[in-house]
């Protein structure tokens, strides 16, 4: 079994990742540990002003964070499924991230597609748009959404 897990290091990606952790994995299975960083310029930037402000250092520390992010994930998985863990690798991609979750998925052929939920409402998502149910609608296989459990 192919499983891609999609992480932005938030609450809702650490409640996935306890998810995660309950799968039951075997000899052979493959776990693909991703970030994906947007760099999408805001629009209140006037591209036309002829002032496009260097994102080399925002695009740097990003990276850097994603980076650790998908590495302290591999750890714990790691750590708690010990000699039962799956093979892992990680990887930062740049891009809309529920287009790159759902390109990856395909790429990779994976089975299994694990990701957090904000559980935003209905008029958040309008706003802010929702990557987990952009995935549902979009991946090549079955995705687990996971959502932080009540306060």
């Amino acid at each position: 079994m192919k499983v891609l897990f999609a992480t932005d290091g938030g609450k809702q990606c650490e409640a996935a990742a306890e998810a995660l952790i309950r799968l039951t994995f075997q000899a052979g299975d493959e776990l693909k540990i991703i970030s994906v960083v947007d760099m999408a310029l805001p629009m209140a930037i006037d591209i036309y002003g002829g002032f496009l402000p260097d994102t080399t250092e925002l695009e740097k520390t990003a990276r850097e964070n994603a980076s650790k992010v998908v590495e302290e994930s591999a750890e714990k998985v790691k750590e708690s499924l010990g000699e039962n863990s799956p093979t892992i690798s990680t990887d930062i991609l740049f891009g809309s991230p529920d287009s790159r979750i759902v390109e990856t998925a395909e790429e990779w052929k994976a089975d299994l597609i694990v990701v957090g939920s904000h559980g935003y409402n209905r008029w958040e998502r309008l706003l802010l748009g929702s990557v987990s149910d952009s995935v549902v609608h979009h991946a090549p296989c079955s995705v687990l959404v996971v959502r932080l459990p009540a306060e």
